[in-house]
């Protein structure tokens, strides 16, 4: 389509009108939801892989992780941490109990209350696990990009703290 100039000549052609829309994602790939739903299933399978020498679950070093910060956790606490619910939680910390990885003792700051700890064992264990899961994170970057997974970490961050409010 070719347009007239102020002065009747011709003026540079406009480009076509686009007349259909781009071409929608539908069904599942539309769902936001389904979409983080398959990337953590990803991640974590690569996850696992790196844990499973030390025979330890994804959900079991989220504990571990969760209480490498040496000042004992409840399981309340706990289980909002590792992304657990209460009942799987309660066997997942029973079976690292079993390990001698983690211990239940009182918590310091209310003695009534019982609290879970990182046993040296399971600062050993973190320990030893640490060059798969460093892997595993190399293993991301060099697929995705350095920049650009800081960049997703990032907006993850602020969509969960927009959701949790």
């Amino acid at each position: 389509m070719v347009t007239a100039g102020p002065d009747g000549g011709r003026e540079t052609p406009l480009p076509p009108v686009r007349t259909e829309p781009p071409p929608a994602v539908t069904g599942l790939g539309s769902s936001l939801a389904y979409l983080l739903s398959r990337a953590e299933r990803s991640v974590n399978r690569a996850l696992a892989a790196a844990l499973a020498s030390e025979d330890v679950s994804v959900e079991q070093w989220r504990i571990l992780q969760a209480l490498a910060d040496g000042r004992g956790h409840s399981m309340g606490d706990l289980a909002e941490a590792a992304l657990m619910p209460h009942p799987t939680l309660t066997k997942a910390v029973d079976r690292l109990v079993e390990r001698a990885v983690v211990y239940r003792g009182h918590d310091p700051a209310d003695r009534r209350k019982v609290a879970v700890f990182l046993a040296d064992r399971g600062s050993d264990l973190l320990g030893r696990l640490e060059a798969g899961i460093a892997e595993h994170h190399r293993a991301i970057l060099a697929m995705y990009g350095t920049a650009r997974t800081g960049e997703l970490m990032r907006e993850l961050e602020v969509l969960v703290r927009s959701l949790e409010g």
